[in-house]
């Protein structure tokens, strides 16, 4: 019961989530927008459906049931929400599931980006962890954890590229991680 409730939920806001991007990729378009990395796109696209089918698989074909610390699971997966809601509200009408890039535009360094340059990634990769982890699907967890970081071995070089070339990207984000935020000393 937990499972479809959960599951129907994420499909719900990955739906409006791509609505989303949808309406911000017209207008970017509009504005003189270019999009970029579609072929790479289009393969990321297919493991994240993908590892939704896998999931709801693995949780039904081998009878997954929930994990005894799913409180805590589900306490990570509230902490990545809001860290999603941080990085879209802070990329605003910029914000999209697909590499956009207005060549005039100037690079976005507030919010998560003040101290990250790919906090979406790392939301991403947390999830495929810990949606996981909380119902016990082991493979869903394995397979798609390495798919992503495979896909995401692409992706982040080529969009640092086209943003660089494109935008101040280089400037703005010189000096910050990728993933993880460097400590103060």
């Amino acid at each position: 019961m937990f499972f479809n409730l959960f599951f129907s939920i994420i499909i719900i806001q990955r739906l409006a989530e791509l609505f989303l991007a949808k309406k911000n990729e017209r207008w970017m378009k509009q504005n003189g927008g270019e999009e970029y990395g579609v072929r790479h796109y289009q393969l990321m696209v297919m493991i994240h459906s993908c590892f939704f089918l896998s999931l709801l698989l693995e949780v039904f074909f081998f009878e997954k049931t929930i994990h005894s610390l799913w409180i805590v699971w589900l306490a990570l997966f509230v902490i990545t929400q809001l860290g999603r809601i941080w990085v879209i509200y802070s990329l605003g009408k910029y914000w999209n599931t697909k590499i956009i890039v207005l060549p005039s535009s100037k690079t976005i360094s507030k919010g998560p980006y003040k101290y990250l340059k790919h906090p979406n990634y790392l939301i991403v990769t947390l999830e495929l962890l810990i949606i996981p982890l909380m119902f016990n699907a082991y493979i869903t967890l394995i397979c798609f954890f390495i798919l992503n970081q495979l896909i995401l071995a692409i992706r982040i070089p080529y969009e640092e590229k086209i943003l660089a070339e494109n935008t101040d990207y280089a400037f703005i984000h010189n000096e910050q991680p990728r993933y993880f935020p460097k400590l103060k000393k």
